[in-house]
């Protein structure tokens, strides 16, 4: 999926307007918590605003309610970015497409930066309104998509406006954090270096088996870990206990056994709790065996072995999703040998976002891995070999 990026382009004396993700976590005062979003849109950024273009910034914060919502306000990003770039003036506009707004896009110099507020107070934002998208596209000589965890949707931001902009022959591309992530998940899959391992966790077979489906397709062997091995407990005949299972996907999970012989591995044991806490009693059993007053927390220790073992042997590593309750010590084991075998591994390692990309975070291991997801939703849904249309409407290389 080659595609053209902001480096192809001439932005000299040019508005570039960019779909960044400035989606960060803000705290009750409205500060930012963790910046690291705006921080992972730094080089696009820096490519056109060194290069003499005129920055227009466009992002998604939280969900309000189709109306501007001062909850919810992009300026405190737009502060950020202006302390992450000394010397360059970085401009806020207090409306999206109006009046502020186009008088503060009007007076842009060169090397100049306006962030728009936030999309989603427009109703035409999730609407995928093309009347809206084209009083975003008459702002831009240049569209350029950075925004990686919003390319599965299809808003006006993502889709109507680089259609509307390729319309009238103006260039679309990608930031350099999408192409980064479209070259991991999408060209290290379609070619993997084997033996290529698929380590998949979370709570919910019914969110990922897709994902399983393709990936049993692709890959040399696939690690189930987290609530969704109970699922697959239940399908082989074994005890769950009060474990969270899905009773209804069973039989999917028999399909999914069946279609994946022994590419699909399931945990040996597992670490089991009579509470959801820290300090309930716990006991290690073999997987099918959870007594009916405990509930499964995490691989047991043998599991976390072996997992650690077949990813030492592995060329490519994809991993989606935590091995049990990785916010609960000791129900945070099973993450933490998964993680640490990852950043250990001499592999391609590609993290899928959410709640496996935070791990990694927390853990410290971000530096040790080939690549981090910035999409949780948008991963998988790559993952499971989607076609995104707000990337088909970017130029081709």
């Amino acid at each position: 999926m080659a595609k053209k990026t902001i480096a192809n382009v001439d932005v000299a004396g040019k508005k570039v307007l960019v779909r960044v993700d400035f989606n960060v976590p803000l705290d009750d005062n409205g500060a930012i918590t963790d910046d690291r979003r705006i921080q992972m849109a730094l080089p696009t950024i820096k490519s056109v605003l060194e290069r003499g273009g005129k920055l227009i910034l466009m992002s998604h914060l939280g969900r309000p309610k189709d109306a501007p919502d001062p909850k919810f306000t992009l300026k405190p990003t737009a502060v950020r970015l202006g302390e992450l770039l000394p010397g360059v003036k970085v401009d806020f506009a207090t409306d999206t497409v109006g009046d502020d707004a186009q008088a503060k896009v009007a007076a842009l110099a060169d090397g100049g930066v306006v962030v728009l507020e936030n999309l989603r107070f427009q109703p035409g934002e999730k609407k995928g309104d093309t009347e809206f998208a084209a009083k975003l596209a008459a702002f831009g000589d240049v569209y350029v998509n950075d925004a990686f965890g919003t390319c599965h949707r299809t808003d006006a931001s993502m889709y109507a406006v680089p259609q509307t902009m390729g319309a009238q022959g103006k260039p679309r591309v990608c930031g350099f954090l999408v192409e980064k992530e479209i070259k991991y998940l999408t060209d290290a899959i379609s070619s993997p270096e084997r033996p290529f391992i698929a380590i998949l966790g979370g709570a919910k077979v019914s969110d990922k088996i897709m994902v399983i489906k393709n990936l049993l397709g692709i890959c040399d062997k696939v690690l189930i870990g987290g609530a969704m091995a109970y699922t697959f407990s239940l399908a082989t005949g074994g005890k769950v206990g009060k474990s969270l299972v899905e009773p209804d996907k069973v039989d999917l999970a028999k399909e999914l056994l069946a279609e994946g012989g022994d590419k699909l591995v399931l945990p040996v044991d597992v670490h089991c709790g009579d509470a959801f806490s820290s300090d309930c009693n716990k006991v290690v059993v073999a997987a099918g065996q959870i007594p009916d007053d405990f509930e499964g927390l995490d691989i047991g220790p043998e599991t976390a072995k072996q997992y650690a073992e077949i990813v030492k042997g592995a060329k490519t590593v994809v991993w989606n999703g935590p091995m049990g309750v990785s916010e609960m010590p000791p129900f945070d084991f099973g993450t933490k040998t998964v993680a640490q075998a990852i950043a250990d591994s001499s592999a391609v390692s590609i993290i899928g976002g959410g709640d496996s990309a935070a791990a990694i975070q927390k853990l410290g291991f971000a530096d040790k891995v080939s690549h981090v997801s910035t999409g949780g939703g948008a991963s998988l849904e790559m993952l499971e070999g989607k076609k995104f249309k707000a990337l088909e409407e970017i130029d081709e290389a």
